[in-house]
């Protein structure tokens, strides 16, 4: 396996995280969830920028539609304050990533 498709695997397991967290808080939103989770795998699948970007909030062009947009913000606000607890070295390193990724832009 490639770089580029760990990082694909590495992006759709953190997204897998997320949503599994929310769906335990959020039960009755588990086929939303479901479907979120089809979708997003299918638009990191097709991204032409996974080389480049570190993570799709980074990204300079945002390939989902705006209903599955909003439902990605929503479930990752939510999770993201559970993600430290539940999964702490796949916090760290997405805190490192992000922080590596300003600083490569601030230069």
């Amino acid at each position: 396996m490639n770089k580029i498709d760990q990082k694909r695997e590495n992006e759709k397991r953190i997204l897998k995280v997320m949503i599994d967290i929310y769906q335990r808080k959020h039960p009755q939103e588990s086929k939303m969830c479901e479907e979120l989770y089809k979708y997003a795998c299918l638009r990191i699948d097709k991204c032409p920028f996974m080389e480049t970007k570190t993570f799709c909030s980074g990204c300079k062009v945002h390939c989902y539609q705006k209903e599955y947009r909003s439902q990605v913000k929503k479930v990752m606000r939510f999770s993201g304050k559970y993600m430290l607890f539940y999964h702490p070295l796949l916090t760290i390193k997405h805190g490192w990533l992000s922080l590596k990724e300003r600083r490569r832009k601030n230069v």
